[in-house]
């Protein structure tokens, strides 16, 4: 099983800017993140919360700066490390729930198969349905369930709960609280922070590409005597 390194930060970026031809997605952005949080990576539309995801992930490269994931840069050592969950549906339609879950432990050797699927029963998922025949908030469910089945160190989820219906969120969350790597952080990518305020350490507020906070949530609650959310639509309102 993975192991956290304690001589580096789980997670930290230096400097870390990334551009797309003319445009700025992120600019100097520097945090760092420890083992053992549940943190919000909070935003408008447009503020570089899956730009930052991806970089982390592997799946873009930083215009300038660094990022270190346990003391190691992006790249096929990172892989075992990171288990991501995008915001888009990524399973091909034919597909089963069972096939998903053999693509998963076939791919992963950190998966647990049995987790993943005590998860999808408890959801009421069967096993034999093809992916395609799942309304699109069970098809994020489904995929949730194998991401978090991953004895990773750190859990990116970007947008988590964007597709889910407002009945079925307290439930994606209690499953993201039970189920992540206790060593390990999850990074929550939302703009929903009314919903997750109640399971986070910490936020991180980001907006235009730059980091505008970063605290405990009881800092800000110490600090301002009001909510994440009401802090959040204070910094961002239009």
């Amino acid at each position: 099983m993975n192991q956290v390194n304690p001589a580096y930060p789980l997670l930290q970026t230096q400097n870390l800017t990334k551009t797309f031809g003319n445009i700025t997605a992120l600019y100097n952005v520097n945090i760092i993140v420890p083992p053992g949080r549940i943190i919000g990576l909070l935003g408008p539309n447009g503020s570089g919360k899956t730009t930052l995801i991806k970089l982390v992930s592997g799946l873009l490269t930083p215009s300038d700066g660094q990022i270190w994931i346990n003391g190691i840069a992006p790249g096929p050592k990172t892989k075992t490390l990171v288990s991501y969950l995008p915001d888009k549906l990524y399973f091909d339609s034919w597909m089963k729930v069972r096939d998903c879950v053999a693509l998963f432990a076939d791919f992963y050797t950190d998966f647990d198969r049995s987790k993943a699927t005590d998860m999808l029963t408890a959801l009421g998922v069967d096993l034999k349905q093809s992916f395609r025949s799942l309304s699109k908030g069970t098809q994020e469910k489904v995929q949730l369930a194998l991401v978090m089945s991953r004895q990773a160190l750190l859990y990116l989820l970007d947008e988590p709960i964007g597709g889910v219906d407002p009945a079925s969120r307290d439930y994606i969350l209690e499953t993201i609280i039970r189920n992540y790597n206790e060593q390990g952080t999850v990074i929550i990518s939302t703009h929903l922070i009314y919903d997750i305020e109640r399971v986070l350490d910490d936020v991180i507020f980001l907006m235009n590409g730059m980091i505008e906070r970063v605290s405990s949530v009881d800092e800000i609650r110490y600090q301002t005597n009001k909510s994440v959310d009401e802090v959040f639509r204070e910094v961002f309102r239009c």
